[in-house]
């Protein structure tokens, strides 16, 4: 027998944390049907509109399925649409509707006072320090 702890490992308590997080989100994206991980891609979408499916799966670090399947229920939400690319015609570049674009400070707003209830006991320089050391691990 080891001495190892699953429940006080870094991997455990990151996962769940995240769960925890996650679980949170959806539950207050609901109502707009859409979940954490559609918000995340709209974020990114908000930030810079007219990325192609490979550049969102790059940036979100995930696999260009995964990506194709929120785009095509996004899609079907009316939440954004596809044109294709001009330099490769087998790609597509994706673009914010009007409802999608209206919608941005409306669910950016849920998921604004999601985080301020998971981390209300938090000071401001924990939280900080807490997305600093994230950021170092997740650039290792």
């Amino acid at each position: 027998m080891t001495d190892f702890d699953i429940e006080q490992s870094v991997s455990f308590k990151l996962a769940k944390a995240h769960q925890r997080l996650f679980q949170q989100i959806d539950a207050e994206l609901k109502p707009y049907g859409i979940t954490a991980k559609q918000w995340a891609l709209l974020a990114f979408l908000w930030k810079e509109d007219g990325l192609s499916q490979a550049e969102l799966a790059d940036r979100m670090e995930s696999d260009r399925a995964t990506i194709g399947g929120m785009v095509d229920r996004l899609e079907k939400a009316g939440m954004l649409g596809r044109e294709p690319c001009p330099g490769d015609r087998r790609a597509h570049l994706l673009y914010l509707s009007p409802r999608g674009c209206e919608l941005e400070g409306e669910l950016s707003g849920v998921v604004i006072r999601v985080r301020e209830r998971l981390f209300r006991g938090f000071s401001a320089e924990e939280y900080g320090e807490l997305c600093r050391l994230l950021d170092k691990l997740r650039s290792e």
